[in-house]
């Protein structure tokens, strides 16, 4: 364990997180496609307790605007993505729309985001999906020299440049986040 120190609104607080470079003692797809595409990554655990960017910030001591969350979003007619966006941004569905070009776009229910990607609402990654979707990343992530992002199960984070994620899902960057 990893103890690091956060300075926030509330004072100094310090969080215990496991840091494996050693991308050996844990595995899931996302990993998987990673070390396939020989990418550099670092692989970070917490406890997990609950859903959502902002716990997986503060229990690993990162900045939320560091943490990227993956969300599914549905463009209509059977067409599902990925958008990657900041944990402290929601996600735009007006100019999503605008960047693939359809009229509409909403959030995909979590029943199908779990089918589409084959992980769990909490533990979404967009490397290694089940399906392969259509993938962009909102354009402050890349002002970072890196940031996490989930590898794909609760608790398991993955430290990369945005740059590397951008050559791994060969996505867009556009301004998605509000």
């Amino acid at each position: 364990m990893t103890r690091v120190a956060l300075i926030s609104s509330k004072g100094l607080m310090t969080h215990e997180v496991q840091m494996t470079p050693e991308r050996k003692t844990m595995s899931t797809r996302a990993i998987q496609t990673l070390k396939k595409a020989q990418l550099p990554f670092e692989v970070i655990t917490y406890t997990h307790k609950e859903k959502g960017a902002a716990f997986a910030a503060q229990a690993m001591g990162f900045p939320l605007e560091r943490t990227v969350k993956t969300l599914i979003a549905d463009l209509g007619g059977r067409r599902y993505m990925a958008a990657l966006l900041p944990g402290n941004t929601q996600l735009d569905l007006k100019k999503l729309a605008r960047v693939f070009h359809t009229k509409h776009a909403s959030m995909a229910d979590a029943s199908t985001a779990e089918r589409l990607t084959g992980y769990l609402v909490g533990g979404i990654s967009p490397f290694g999906l089940k399906q392969p979707l259509e993938s962009v990343i909102d354009s402050p992530i890349m002002n970072y020299e890196t940031v996490v992002i989930n590898g794909g199960r609760r608790g398991v984070m993955l430290k990369i440049a945005p740059s590397d994620i951008l050559l791994a899902l060969k996505c867009a960057v556009a301004e998605i986040g509000r």
